[in-house]
């Protein structure tokens, strides 16, 4: 879902700041030495709804979006396809992953760890209100 040929300066990373591998993947991201450089901004945050006030912001809070600085949309595999694509040492990956052979490597990716996410947001460490101790969880560990 992206404009064809319009070169990306900049994305956008719409992330749940409520999901502890959301949070742990930013984390990750921020560490990466970036090609591309990336903001990161939690997903349905105020700073979001400024930035992007024409999206629909209950989706982004489902489903990794990514926005590059020309309007382009990413979602689901193609956001964390171009994710990757942005960071030095993770750009050949991303070049394969959007290949025919690569993609439905990247989906099934994409789908475990959105299945992990529901496991760790339904019984992960938080209060009896549900909710971590500050707002925002790090991840207790790597899916999988």
């Amino acid at each position: 879902m992206s404009r064809t040929g319009t070169p990306v300066h900049r994305l956008t990373v719409l992330y749940d700041a409520d999901c502890p591998l959301c949070v742990h993947l930013r984390h990750w991201l921020l560490r990466q030495r970036q090609l591309v450089p990336l903001d990161l901004v939690p997903a349905g945050s105020q700073e979001a709804r400024r930035r992007f006030p024409g999206l629909d912001h209950a989706a982004t809070l489902k489903e990794i979006t990514v926005i590059g600085d020309r309007g382009q949309i990413y979602t689901s595999t193609s956001a964390w396809i171009v994710c990757l694509w942005a960071l030095a040492d993770h750009r050949p990956k991303a070049q394969w992953l959007a290949t025919p052979a690569g993609r439905p490597v990247a989906r099934a990716t994409v789908l475990a760890a959105a299945k992990w996410r529901e496991a760790i947001k339904a019984g992960g460490p938080a209060r009896e209100d549900g909710r971590c101790e500050d707002g925002r969880c790090e991840a207790p560990g790597a899916p999988g």
